[in-house]
């Protein structure tokens, strides 16, 4: 990524879609009618550049001095958001909320409280009917200040009416904010390590979780209550690979929306996010039949009528849409075919760049890998593994890191690298010590490689078979299980001693999966 694109706001003109920029500039002129309005030159100019340059900016106009520069380009930032701000009040929810309590505030000032009350009314309205509790209790709070400027009878039920109120909405945003404190301490877990390793991960994750929990009835929760609930309880069971329970909670959050889908709208992200893990739940359970009805799902929509694709919506819609069109041929075994989209989603990678956050970058790399792999395309696999074994953060999904490693050695096995293998042997083996990632399936596997080179062809067969042996246990050990989530090894072992392509084998497993959950 080039530094000379991180300046904040070039960033933020580069995000400027046709008719932003055009409201811009219109709104701009209309206000600045006759005036030198330099701020709108420096617009002009950095529009126009590829990569951030204020040497040129300065060169190309010489009105803009340097020391002007910093203040300039401050107030045009500021130009800039406020004029987002007035093109979507009407669109964005939340906005439209602020501004009318911005409204009740300019009216208070001024000491026209039945217009204020009013004024808050409307917002009350739109926010309890879109469920925004946050924002709620902050226009309770403030009909608290009101009570006593425009009440001069019966004060004590309108007191009462709104303590009840306030204490309802705390109870609530108390809720929201546990579950949705538990989801995001999950998540940091699961961003470091990925998943469940070993019983002190476990136990770990448990006392969090029932430590954090609150005591409540599901069936009385309110529909936010209940959504970040489900969304703590599908990150849990994701982690500790219960995927069957995380099916059954990311199914409760998506069946949420579907009896109330007015709520899709004001809530669209995480009406997206429940829907990536109903897939990812029904890719990892072999659900196939259900997974193209989700899928479809996903994919209609950017077609919900006034539904605002917003940068983050798309850059969301491209993530798991990508990530599923992915999931889909591992899911067939159809790695042949999965290889042909692999260099579509790459382009379209490098056009999030900016936008895409490391964790998932990873994560496509990694899926990219795989699929080469199962092509037997090894080249392409070595390609893609380096980007994530070169990736200066290796504490971000250092999972998928160790797991990068043994998978590289296996293709530069492929390659007939052998002096690379042992190179890289005492490299990865260095990095599982290090991330304490060392467990029994990567100290078998690196055995078997480190030994190679001395095994003879006609013994080559007996090797694979041993090392099959020796791994099929640790498929049913609940802390050994983890590292088949990542790499089908076994199968890959089975192609070996069987002389077939890994792509046949894998594809004859996921057929009878599939037929199996049908």
């Amino acid at each position: 990524m080039s530094n000379k694109n991180t300046d904040p706001l070039f960033q933020l003109i580069k995000s400027l879609t046709k008719a932003e920029k055009r409201y811009f500039k219109l709104h701009v002129n209309k206000q600045t009618a006759g005036e030198d309005t330099k701020f709108l030159k420096l617009f002009d100019l950095i529009d126009k550049q590829k990569d951030y340059d204020e040497s040129k900016i300065l060169e190309k106009d010489q009105s803009i001095k340097s020391q002007q520069l910093s203040n300039l380009k401050a107030h045009l930032y500021k130009q800039i958001l406020q004029n987002l701000r007035g093109l979507n009040s009407d669109e964005d929810l939340d906005i439209r909320l602020h501004e009318f309590i911005d409204h009740a505030t300019i009216l208070y000032n001024k000491c026209l409280y039945d217009q204020c009350v009013k004024m808050l009314e409307k917002a009350k309205n739109l926010a309890e009917k879109n469920d925004k509790n946050t924002l709620l209790l902050e226009i309770t709070e403030f009909e608290k200040r009101l009570v006593t400027k425009y009440i001069r009878s019966n004060i004590e039920d309108k007191v009462s009416q709104l303590i009840k109120a306030s204490d309802q909405i705390n109870d609530k945003i108390n809720n929201i904010n546990t579950f949705s404190n538990l989801t995001i301490k999950l998540y940091s877990f699961y961003l470091k390590i990925g998943f469940l390793r070993n019983h002190k991960d476990f136990e770990l994750v448990n006392s969090f979780l029932y430590s954090t929990l609150p005591v409540f009835q599901e069936e009385q929760l309110s529909f936010d209550e209940k959504m970040y609930l489900y969304n703590s309880f599908v990150g849990y069971y994701f982690f500790i690979q219960d995927f069957e329970r995380g099916y059954e909670y990311a199914k409760k959050w998506v069946n949420l929306f579907d009896e109330k889908n007015e709520l899709i709208i004001p809530k669209i992200e995480m009406y997206i996010r429940s829907i990536n893990n109903l897939l990812v739940s029904q890719s990892k359970l072999h659900k196939y039949e259900e997974f193209k009805v989700t899928v479809q799902k996903l994919d209609s929509i950017k077609e919900i009528p006034d539904l605002r694709l917003t940068e983050n919506i798309r850059l969301l819609l491209f993530k798991y849409s990508a990530t599923h069109r992915i999931n889909r041929y591992f899911m067939l075994g159809e790695f042949s075919e999965g290889s042909k989209i692999i260099p579509e989603i790459a382009k379209s990678l490098e056009d999030f760049e900016l936008l895409l956050d490391t964790h998932y970058i990873i994560i496509f790399y990694y899926k990219f890998a795989c699929m080469y792999f199962g092509n037997s395309d090894y080249q392409k696999v070595v390609f893609w593994l380096n980007k994530i074994i070169n990736m200066k953060d290796v504490d971000l999904r250092s999972d998928i890191h160790s797991f990068a490693r043994i998978l590289n050695l296996i293709s530069h096995y492929e390659l007939g690298n052998l002096d690379l293998v042992d190179y890289y042997i005492r490299s990865t083996y260095r990095f599982l010590i290090k991330k304490n990632d060392l467990h029994l399936f990567q100290k078998i596997i690196m055995k078997f490689l480190r030994k190679l080179s001395s095994i003879t062809r006609d013994q080559l067969i007996d090797a694979f078979k041993d090392l099959r042996e020796q791994l099929l246990p640790l498929n049913d050990k609940f802390y050994e299980r983890r590292p088949f989530i990542y790499f089908d090894i076994i199968s890959w072992l089975e192609s070996k001693i069987e002389n077939r392509d890994t792509q046949e084998v894998i594809r004859e497993k996921a057929l009878k999966k599939i037929s199996n959950n049908v």
